[in-house]
């Protein structure tokens, strides 16, 4: 009898909600960190924001870059707002709790988004390879049928991989503690809590980020290949330069993604840290986020171009 109620109790998930102890462990700081994560969070939304508009607004930047930067900053603020308004609300809450229905809706929106963002970069490096490699034919090649396919593709091959992702991790057994020593529901901090046996979920989950990860990173790496290639092609150099600093941007912000997410992702648990790893966490679901637009519009002369018409038609205005 006693076996058959373990048993029971094993086969169902007795926590309902989780709590969140978020950056708990610094009090001196909560102020300075909720003003620092409340600046980055609205610079976010601000500055994506203003990029997309500038693109739509501007005819000049109806093009198939601007179409793939616009989508771009758009996830970005999906990807942002998935951590951010629940973390900086959690400053002022004594239980930081979230549902565990809330918490995988979290973790699903919030991977299906990074992966999304994965899926949109490496079709940005082919869009970059086909400007540089066939500029006369780069109109026929990225038509705008094309790119639409390519970012529905991103969305549905993002989505898709985290709701893999989600049904193997929340549908293991949670009996308790349900005490999440992060500020969100991410995939390490979860899967510690788990009372059943989580080698399968660790599996699916890694071969997940490697399909994604592995597939992206050839398709870049051949991609920049081309794009060298090509570059080399280009008798003066500042014809070369020209070409080069188009891909720059796009470089930066794919180091800068594949690089926090590797680190986070393709790890042994023994060397997780949670001091460490909300450090990193911030960086990748916050900062980047805010990074991304800035890298394109401080280094691009056309979105620079767009802005200052729009403030000059303001000022005369």
């Amino acid at each position: 009898m006693g076996n058959m109620a373990t048993t029971e109790a094993w086969n169902s998930s007795s926590v309902t909600m989780f709590v969140l102890l978020g950056f708990t462990d610094h009090p001196e700081l909560q102020v300075f960190l909720f003003v620092t994560f409340l600046g980055i969070y609205l610079v976010t939304l601000v500055w994506n924001l203003v990029l997309i508009l500038l693109i739509r607004g501007d005819i000049h930047l109806h093009t198939p870059m601007y179409f793939f930067l616009s989508n771009l900053s758009f996830i970005d603020i999906c990807y942002s707002s998935t951590v951010a308004p629940k973390m900086l609300t959690d400053f002022f809450q004594e239980q930081k709790t979230i549902s565990f229905l809330g918490c995988a809706a979290q973790f699903f929106f919030f991977v299906g988004m990074g992966l999304t963002e994965c899926f949109l970069l490496t079709a940005m490096a082919y869009d970059r390879y086909a400007a540089i490699s066939n500029p006369l034919l780069y109109g026929t090649i990225m038509s705008q049928s094309l790119c639409r396919r390519m970012v529905a593709g991103a969305y549905i091959g993002g989505f898709l991989s985290s709701l893999v992702q989600a049904s193997s991790l929340f549908t293991l057994h949670f009996c308790g503690p349900n005490v999440i020593h992060h500020f969100f529901c991410d995939l390490p901090p979860i899967l510690a809590l788990s009372c059943s046996d989580t080698f399968l979920s660790q599996v699916i989950n890694f071969l997940v980020v490697v399909a994604v990860g592995g597939t992206s990173f050839v398709i870049l790496l051949i991609s920049y290949s081309y794009i060298v290639s090509a570059v080399l092609k280009i008798c003066s150099v500042e014809g070369q330069w020209k070409a080069f600093n188009t891909c720059a941007s796009h470089l930066m912000v794919v180091t800068l993604l594949f690089g926090s997410a590797l680190f986070m992702y393709l790890r042994p648990n023994s060397s997780y840290s949670l001091s460490r790893d909300k450090v990193v966490s911030v960086f990748y679901s916050l900062v980047i986020p805010m990074l991304n637009p800035l890298i394109y519009s401080l280094r691009n002369k056309e979105i620079k171009d767009a802005l200052w018409k729009v403030m000059e038609k303001k000022v005369l205005s």
